[in-house]
């Protein structure tokens, strides 16, 4: 359960970092996402999902 707070924890130190080094950059990013389609977003993430995944599975064995 610790590793999986853990987890967590880097995950939001990522995202609140690019927030808070780049506002500008991650604004425009939103944008240009709210342009993509439907399809091609959830395709990305679930190739996010899927690094993730064997990342864990690799570190973790």
């Amino acid at each position: 359960m610790s590793d999986l707070v853990a987890g967590l924890g880097i995950a939001l130190v990522l995202e609140g970092l690019l927030w808070a080094l780049a506002p500008s950059a991650a604004k425009k990013m939103v944008a240009e996402m709210a342009t993509l389609p439907t399809r091609h977003l959830q395709a990305v993430a679930w190739g996010i999902v899927a690094l993730g995944c064997v990342l864990v599975g690799v570190t973790r064995g």
